[in-house]
């Protein structure tokens, strides 16, 4: 992997409207630009949920063209490549997924799903900002990783070591 040269990611989950949106928003936020990032489900809401809208807003993170879709959209031929896929829900983690052109590292940062939180609006907006959190922290140790000198395998052990920080749903390594 190379310095100079700008990283696709590619966040996943099953519906698409709040986990990976989240990523997809938080990367493009603090990737300096040295990342593109992206979100997708297997089956998605159709709808970004209106509590991931207003977190991020709350949090100074741009929610501009932010939009729930399928990762067919990214699997399709000539679809833009990744180089990094990381899926962020137990279900997308053990669903037989496309096959992604280029080889893309992947590894499973599981959080708990927000939007399916029940209760007061205090506790579903609780259940929001952590997972932001929980997400913020895996994406800044990610885009400090040595991405350009590390060798493959060794990257894969530091990718599933963020996968395990604090917030994990599982210790299990479930890589798509």
């Amino acid at each position: 992997m190379s310095a100079d040269r700008v990283y696709n990611v590619l966040f996943l989950c099953t519906g698409n409207s709040a986990r990976s949106i989240m990523g997809e928003a938080i990367l493009n936020h603090v990737g300096e630009g040295r990342f593109r990032a992206f979100s997708a489900g297997s089956t998605p809401k159709g709808a970004v949920h209106p509590l991931t809208l207003d977190t991020l807003g709350k949090a100074g993170i741009s929610i501009d063209g932010l939009r729930s879709k399928a990762w067919d959209e990214f699997a399709a031929p000539g679809s833009r490549g990744m180089d990094f896929i990381f899926t962020v829900c137990d279900n997308a983690a053990g669903e037989a997924c496309p096959i992604w052109d280029g080889q893309p590292m992947t590894a499973h940062w599981g959080i708990e799903d927000p939007a399916a939180v029940e209760g007061s609006e205090f506790k579903q907006r609780a259940a929001f900002e952590d997972a932001m959190r929980f997400l913020r922290n895996r994406i800044g140790a990610f885009i400090n990783l040595p991405l350009a000198t590390i060798d493959r395998m060794a990257l894969n052990s530091k990718l599933e070591g963020i996968g395990a920080m604090d917030g994990t749903t599982t210790r299990s390594s479930n890589v798509a």
